[in-house]
């Protein structure tokens, strides 16, 4: 009877441990989260990232249509307007301006430009190069625009747009003489910057003088420069700020 006693509380012990240990397994297959999915990801690749395309590593590292360099040819051609559209402008400014700043500066304008347009024919016809002749619409706009204006009026909305345009051309000229790949045109550009250089530093001088403010290298416009002080007839002092 003993020895029974001590087998049944055995066989009781054992069978209350295989319970719990059942219970227990049941308890981690019912509430324990699923197992996670095996990562599939590079180590060196950030979390969802997409992998690496020939795809998407064209279109990231293209360039955009609008930055594209202008070929030699689209150059010369665009020269050759924006050349004939300066001496007509200048001879404009010699008929409709008032000031003696801008009826020199267009006569300058006259005569400079004929002359590089003439290299420019030569340099052209040495690559092939077909030129238009007369304006483009956005030269011949301004023309009628000026053609309207008289005396002050004239002298300072010619000012206004001889700055710019120089400006925009100094940097054309200067993409073709770096970039340039025809040698004839290439030289045209490098022989005729200085000039307009010239011409950008003039243009701002006969601004400030009909009372334009010209605009800064970054396009802004700048104050004008303080008037020269006369030694012998110096400015009154000025009095202190009241407080």
């Amino acid at each position: 009877m003993h020895r029974l006693n001590k087998f049944g509380t055995f066989a009781a012990l054992t069978a209350a441990f295989a319970f719990s240990m059942g219970a227990g397994t049941a308890f981690a297959q019912d509430g324990a989260p699923p197992p996670a999915a095996p990562n599939t990801q590079s180590d060196s690749m950030p979390p969802n990232q997409a992998p690496e395309t020939l795809a998407n590593q064209t279109m990231r590292h293209s360039p955009r249509a609008d930055v594209q360099p202008k070929s030699d040819a689209d150059f010369a051609k665009e020269a050759a307007q924006g050349g004939d559209a300066e001496v007509k402008l200048g001879q404009l400014a010699m008929q409709n301006g008032t000031s003696d700043a801008v009826k020199n500066y267009g006569k300058r304008m006259v005569d400079d430009h004929i002359k590089a347009g003439d290299n420019l024919k030569a340099a052209a016809t040495q690559s092939n190069i077909d030129l238009p002749a007369g304006l483009s619409a956005k030269d011949q706009a301004t023309y009628d625009r000026l053609a309207k204006l008289m005396g002050p009026d004239f002298d300072k909305a010619y000012a206004r747009d001889m700055v710019s345009d120089h400006v925009h051309d100094i940097a054309a000229f200067r993409q073709e003489s770096t970039g340039g790949t025809d040698p004839n045109i290439k030289q045209f550009a490098t022989q005729t910057l200085p000039t307009l250089e010239d011409h950008l530093r003039d243009a701002r001088a006969m601004a400030r003088h009909v009372g334009v403010q010209p605009r800064n290298a970054n396009g802004r416009t700048g104050a004008p420069p303080p008037a020269p002080v006369d030694p012998a007839n110096p400015p009154p002092p000025q009095p202190p700020p009241q407080r």
